[in-house]
């Protein structure tokens, strides 16, 4: 996947959040009826997906600080394997248990973790690279703050 500006990437991860929200939503309503533990899990993982969606909103707002980063060019050639295995993420059934349903999530929070860390390595200026290193430390914290939460649930 070829993105042109960091905008670009910004918004296919803002669209990422979105489709996994809705699938964690979607796969609690049928889990409803089974599994009352494993239906609050995914509400719980869509509602923080839908804050991750929401936060990378605010960054590409006009006049936010980071207008000369989200103009950045850049050329991926393609050979970084975490947004097509991200896609592909996205399009499969999460889980029917906690213990999958942890796994998948720390997959997705670790393949953008070091989505965002290959960027800040590529950056060509050195905002772009800062912006990167703090969008991957935010995602990081935000993966172990969910794992905690999922394991606190799972042992209830």
């Amino acid at each position: 996947m070829r993105y042109n500006t960091v905008k670009d990437l910004i918004d296919w991860a803002i669209g990422f959040h979105e489709r996994m929200a809705h699938q964690y939503r979607d796969a609690a309503a049928t889990a409803k009826s089974r599994d009352e533990r494993l239906a609050m899990a995914l509400d719980y993982l869509s509602d923080r997906e839908l804050k991750l969606k929401s936060g990378l909103e605010t960054l590409t707002h006009d006049g936010f600080d980071h207008r000369e980063v989200l103009d950045t060019w850049f050329d991926e050639t393609g050979e970084f394997p975490e947004p097509p295995a991200l896609d592909a993420l996205a399009e499969r059934p999460v889980a029917d248990s906690i213990d999958a349903l942890m796994r998948t999530a720390a997959d997705e929070h670790e393949r953008l973790e070091s989505l965002y860390r290959h960027r800040a390595e590529q950056a060509g200026i050195e905002p772009e690279e800062e912006f990167f290193t703090a969008l991957a430390d935010g995602h990081n914290a935000e993966g172990k703050r969910m794992v905690m939460s999922l394991k606190e649930l799972q042992s209830m």
